[in-house]
């Protein structure tokens, strides 16, 4: 990454004053040759403070991508979450809610009674934003969810109308929500938790990927089954013949069936160990017939299927 002297410079300058390098910048490039489009820092941008809380991780959630916009999770005193021109990084609009912001996976986009939205798990819980037109940003509903350090990692989870939410910090529960463009309404909670994996809806159910696989009844909460051996790193995805692939612990992939082949029981079908070099916390990514694969250390494996 090319991001001139002056940059370099400051990047330096932020790694003397003890702050993180490279945290907070957002970059656009040209996918034909890598040339640099535009850039900035979002905390010498907005000046954004320091989370509420013991510890502050920078940013860790991923920007969303939607029509013109690349929608981030920027949590300064402007609004939580801004959206920029994806070809110039402008500024578009923001939020109403001026909520810090969490850490997790990023935005994700849904749609509440037809209407354009996105829901974030940000510092102070959920926030469900709208972005039709003439309406962006403007609070639809908001659902408490704080937890220590500031520091969920699990993203709020969207099906249709619908969000989970998830934490094994201080709540170590699961609750899903439904939701109108009126505000969120709990349906069920249960005494169930995923410490990092988003939660999996497919086909009626939930999965996640932490500790063990689990999987939970959609409309009821109930717990179907769990088995098999994960650590804290954990992520997993559905096939279209009703299977689930697991990328976890050190580098561990593993093939399950999913209810719709196994509705009692754990059954594992296929294992591959230690594929990578450390914790597989980046999410596995299945693409057009091949698996991406990443662990910490920055080691990338694609696989054929």
């Amino acid at each position: 990454m090319e991001l001139g002297d002056v940059d370099a410079e400051r990047i330096q300058e932020r790694v003397s004053r003890g702050r993180v390098d490279l945290d907070g910048h957002l970059c656009c490039w040209k996918a034909s040759n890598g040339s640099d489009v535009w850039h900035f820092n979002l905390y010498d941008k907005y000046k954004v403070p320091r989370r509420p809380g013991n510890r502050d991780y920078g940013y860790t959630s991923s920007p969303l991508a939607l029509e013109k916009w690349l929608i981030i999770e920027v949590g300064d005193n402007e609004g939580c979450l801004m959206a920029f021109d994806k070809r110039t990084g402008q500024l578009r609009w923001v939020s109403q809610s001026k909520s810090p912001a969490g850490h997790n996976g990023g935005p994700a986009p849904m749609l509440v009674e037809g209407v354009p939205c996105a829901a974030v798990q940000n510092h102070d819980g959920l926030l469900v934003v709208r972005l039709d037109r003439g309406q962006e940003g403007k609070t639809v509903a908001t659902y408490p969810w704080e937890t220590s350090f500031a520091n969920n990692i699990a993203s709020a989870s969207v099906h249709q109308n619908y969000v989970l939410l998830t934490s094994s910090y201080n709540h170590h529960k699961i609750a899903k929500l439904q939701i109108r463009l009126d505000g969120a309404k709990k349906l069920w909670e249960r005494e169930e938790a995923s410490g990092v994996c988003t939660p999996l809806v497919f086909e009626g159910h939930v999965y996640w990927a932490w500790r063990n696989l689990v999987c939970l009844d959609f409309e009821t909460g109930e717990t179907k089954w769990r088995g098999g051996r994960i650590g804290d790193p954990g992520s997993c995805v559905a096939t279209t013949d009703g299977r689930l692939i697991v990328w976890s612990d050190q580098g561990d992939l593993t093939l399950v069936d999913t209810v719709r082949r196994s509705p009692d029981r754990y059954r594992e079908l296929a294992s591959r160990k230690g594929l990578g070099r450390s914790d597989a916390w980046p999410h596995v990514v299945l693409c057009e017939g091949r698996l991406y694969c990443k662990d910490r250390s920055g080691r990338l494996i694609c696989l054929g299927l």
